[in-house]
């Protein structure tokens, strides 16, 4: 599996910047190893208002049991709920907290 660098914040910056892509092939490759985290440490964005609100979550371990959802993080720019989501993804599998 693809090792993230977490001193490569030029790769962040380029991700917060343009969080919808195109990506650069060393960015592409960081956001596919952050999807494919274990499903238990994997947050999401949910959309409670169809292109107005979004939610942030954390998947279930077990199939079938509910989202944990973060009521007190509720996004209404999309953009800024993707970045909270790759801020904590990126936590979870480097330890390097992101501001």
């Amino acid at each position: 599996m693809y090792a993230i660098d977490p001193l490569r914040t030029d790769l962040v910056e380029e991700f917060r910047s343009n969080p919808g892509g195109p990506h650069s092939p060393e960015l592409t490759l960081i956001v596919n190893r952050l999807r494919l985290m274990p499903m238990a440490d994997r947050h999401i964005l949910v959309c409670t208002q169809r292109g107005r609100e979004w939610v942030l979550a954390r998947m279930p371990s077990e199939r079938g049991a509910n989202l944990q959802l973060f009521e007190e993080h509720v996004f209404d720019d999309y953009r800024a709920g993707v970045w909270e989501v790759f801020r904590r993804r990126w936590h979870t599998v480097t330890g390097t907290e992101l501001s």
